[in-house]
């Protein structure tokens, strides 16, 4: 694994995974939904999306019946993105255009998208400062970034460690994102941020839950979801 490589790319398991109903609904579609919790009065009609690591695109359809935009940007950092994401694209109800490149270097154009779109792609990033602060600067003014990650908690528990393929050295704690979203100017309250301690991202994958045993409530957040605003002025 090169420790300077822009983005770790996923095993062939992953590949897999990320075409299952398992991802789509449970992870994607409870996402986006937590999202919209989050964004309370601010949903709306967002005409510009950059969808940033949009994979196979099955997020392309669930953002545009959720905020029917002109067009949406799948970003990703694989050249192999108009094989991986053409067909959903296509399929679209939104216009959907398909652009390589690295999440902290875009080569689009300064306050062009009206969201951006980031779910469980930054873990992914290595330079995850430098992409967080190419989101502030594609967004316009009053634009917003939601943003779905999982934290290091997850990242390192043994099923994640072997089954998928990560930058592990530029893992994050869910403060330490928040901390990330904040210092590259992003307006970021309390109340827009959400933690969901979902049953698949526990080490014991919610089995002591199942057996009757109570969520802790001390402990380290395995997801964190946060919707952030670039300021008006």
């Amino acid at each position: 694994m090169q420790l300077n490589a822009p983005f770790v790319k996923e095993t062939r398991f992953g590949d897999w995974f990320l075409k299952t109903n398992m991802w789509k609904v449970r992870v994607l579609d409870r996402a986006l939904n937590d999202l919209l919790k989050l964004l309370g009065n601010h949903q709306r009609r967002y005409t510009n999306i950059l969808d940033v690591g949009c994979g196979f695109g099955y997020s392309f359809e669930a953002l545009s019946k959720r905020f029917h935009p002109d067009l949406i940007i799948g970003l990703d950092a694989d050249p192999a993105i108009i094989e991986r994401a053409g067909k959903a694209a296509k399929h679209c109800s939104s216009n959907v255009q398909l652009h390589a490149a690295n999440a902290a270097n875009t080569h689009l154009e300064s306050a062009s998208f009206d969201m951006v779109f980031c779910h469980q792609t930054f873990h992914h990033i290595v330079e995850q400062e430098a992409a967080m602060a190419e989101f502030f600067r594609v967004l316009k003014p009053g634009g917003v970034l939601l943003f779905a990650e999982s934290t290091k908690r997850y990242i390192y528990t043994p099923q994640i460690r072997y089954l998928f393929r990560h930058p592990m050295h530029v893992q994050k704690t869910a403060e330490e994102y928040i901390d990330i979203i904040r210092h590259a100017g992003f307006d970021l309250p309390e109340s827009r941020i959400s933690l969901p301690f979902l049953w698949w991202s526990r080490p014991d994958c919610g089995m002591f839950e199942f057996f009757g045993f109570p969520v802790p409530k001390k402990r380290e957040e395995t997801l964190v979801n946060a919707v952030a605003f670039k300021p008006l002025n």
